[in-house]
């Protein structure tokens, strides 16, 4: 069996799931509609949690949910 996901992990993942649909104005949409409400009721978070983890890592989740890796180094 696998290791159970922290807190932390939990809101990382439902966060970059929402913010990847809000990025491109899906938020309103059918797939969302159905696949956000299973992600928080699986993780068993609640969307205030989610969003305030948004607002308190906002630039790492954005960049996560563009499929964006880590900043890299000094370009030579």
């Amino acid at each position: 069996m696998g290791k159970a996901k922290s807190l932390k992990d939990k809101l990382y993942g439902a966060a970059v799931l929402k913010m990847s649909f809000r990025l491109r104005g899906d938020e309103e949409s059918p797939a969302f509609k159905f696949v956000y409400p299973g992600v928080l009721r699986d993780l068993e978070l609640e969307d205030d949690a989610v969003e305030r983890y948004i607002v308190d890592n906002r630039e790492a989740v954005e960049r996560a949910a563009r499929g964006a890796s880590p900043a890299p180094g000094p370009r030579t």
